[in-house]
């Protein structure tokens, strides 16, 4: 995952609204993209071009065609907005008042891309200590000419663009900046401040502190430190084939295809040395998205190293792209409980087994994200009573507050989640909840949701009247678990956890607008009891008041 500390400012000249711009972002875990701006000051609508090309930038890369390679967005995006802001200007006053210097650094895996259009700069601060300049300012070589621009985003139609890409590393910081920053300190002074790790404001204000308002310009400064970089890419391009194609009795890597355990032929049983595995392979080669979210998922199966789900690993010497599995033998929770509900002491096991799975997914900042009967594998104990619970589907799996809110199947999904909320505790605790209810009842609460779909939900029925067996403590926390306003659910899987093993513990639990005699009967029928002494008692006087 990618991670950056990040500082940024900017100072206007004194008295007036600045003309600069900036902003950046992470994109998916794994892109960043950072913009700055300048506003030509001669022209007079430079501070609007400069915060629209930054906004446009932000916008356009949440977006952009995975397929295109990451030179190839900047250069399309570049030239978009350049032709935006020159198009505009010559329509509404027939000259140039659109007119902004342009930065743009992209971090992907381990490279760093950096375009620029002016004389704003980009530098790379190493682990080492040492400031490189990484743009070329684009300005007049006359000296008294060195403040007019021969490069900027909307000064006219054609654009000579130069891309270039840098190795970076951990540790390694990236600089923006304008040019009313570096033209008020040389670069030994600035490489002195950056090394000593000071924000943005603070080298602004230090830089500033000695010059005249009259000779000082806005200033912009953007400081982003890499604390870690995205593994995924490199493993995305490492030279892997994907196979069009498998049939059975295939070897590949020593592993023999058995028989495909899926009606798309992607996930095949495979044995070697006489011992059975899963073998997954991503779908075809040409579909990109298909290739990032399995490059992630085999990421994610191998982090996770906990008895709630099986083995998963990706040999080193591969000569095709797949991972391995362990092959858990079973039936699903479903095919186990046909025409059959789940004992008490099993359900009770299966909420402990989700919670330990969900709080070990919890500690790599990851969520299953599609609980559901179908993804539970039920296997027997072996040399005692009782079954026991594996996970499967690390094809679901996904960063905690994700905001993919349709990831999982609708049927299970907290109500929130259709309205984009983020994944979190509270919804996997939701799908929990789901699921136990189904395995005590055979029935949903909230009936099949269909792909799509955007629900109405009622309050559904108490699980122990569907199922009399159920302990009303249990029921208490079935109950809450679905409640439809998360401020009434579990916040946190502990808290679920705890009422689960401290039965004693559990205090009833009725969502709001319930009717009293069904929160509390013995309470309905005492106050009924009241109101009807008190009523006859003032019949009694009324006749004897006569």
């Amino acid at each position: 995952m990618l991670q950056v500390q990040s500082s940024e400012f900017i100072l206007p000249k004194p008295n007036r609204e600045g003309d600069d711009a900036c902003g950046f972002s992470i994109i998916d875990n794994a892109l960043l993209v950072s913009i700055l701006c300048d506003g030509v000051g001669s022209a007079r609508r430079g501070g609007t071009a400069a915060r629209q090309c930054v906004k446009f930038f932000m916008d356009q890369f949440k977006t952009r065609p995975r397929a295109w390679s990451v030179p190839k967005t900047m250069e399309v995006f570049t030239r978009h907005i350049n032709n935006l802001l020159f198009t505009e200007s010559m329509t509404q006053y027939e000259r140039i008042e659109l007119l902004t210097t342009l930065c743009l650094a992209v971090i992907e895996g381990d490279t760093l891309y950096t375009l620029n259009l002016g004389d704003s700069r980009i530098y790379l601060l190493t682990l080492e200590g040492n400031l490189k300049q990484l743009t070329t300012d684009h300005t007049m070589d006359d000296e008294h000419m060195s403040h007019v621009l021969t490069q900027a985003c909307g000064l006219s139609e054609n654009l000579e663009l130069v891309i270039t890409s840098t190795p970076v590393a951990v540790g390694d910081t990236l600089i923006l900046c304008s040019d009313g920053v570096y033209n008020l300190i040389n670069h030994t002074d600035f490489e002195l401040l950056l090394q000593k790790g000071l924000g943005a404001k603070s080298i602004i204000q230090h830089i500033a502190q000695d010059a005249r308002d009259d000779e000082r310009d806005d200033m912009s400064l953007q400081i982003l430190r890499i604390e870690a970089l995205d593994p995924l890419h490199a493993i995305k391009n490492t030279p892997l084939p994907i196979p069009q194609s498998l049939k059975q009795g295939e070897i590949i890597d020593g592993y023999t295809l058995i028989r495909p355990m899926m009606e798309h032929g992607r996930i095949w049983k495979v044995t070697k040395k006489n011992q059975n595995f899963v073998m997954k392979f991503p779908m075809l080669a040409d579909d990109e998205q298909a290739l990032d979210e399995f490059v992630r998922e085999a990421w994610y199966a191998k982090q996770i190293n906990h008895h709630a789900f099986g083995h998963a690993w990706v040999p080193d010497e591969r000569t095709m792209r797949y991972y391995l599995m362990e092959l858990i033998e079973g039936v699903n929770l479903r095919e186990y409980l046909i025409n059959r509900p789940l004992s008490i002491d099993n359900a009770i096991s299966l909420g402990i087994f989700l919670h330990d799975a969900e709080a070990h997914l919890l500690q790599l900042g990851l969520v299953h994200g599609d609980i559901k009967p179908e993804n539970i594998i039920v296997t027997k104990k072996i040399g005692e009573a009782g079954v026991d619970f594996k996970m499967v589907d690390f094809g679901s799996i996904v960063e905690i507050f994700s905001l993919n809110s349709r990831a999982g199947t609708p049927s299970y999904l907290a109500p929130e989640r259709f309205t984009g909320s983020v994944i979190n505790e509270s919804t996997e605790i939701f799908s929990i909840g789901l699921t136990m209810y189904w395995a005590l009842t055979g029935v949903l609460p909230y009936g099949e949701i269909e792909p799509f779909q955007t629900p109405i939900f009622k309050n559904p029925k108490r699980c122990v009247k569907l199922n009399s067996n159920i302990p009303v403590w249990l029921d208490s926390i079935i109950m809450r678990s679905i409640a439809l306003n998360p401020n009434e659910r579990y916040v946190h899987y502990s808290e679920f956890m705890y009422e689960l093993k401290t039965p004693q513990r559990v205090k009833p639990f009725f969502t709001k607008g319930v009717p009293l005699i069904e929160r509390s009967p013995l309470t309905f029928y005492k106050i009924g009891f009241l109101v009807l002494l008190l009523t006859q008692a003032l019949t009694l006087i009324a006749l004897l008041s006569k």
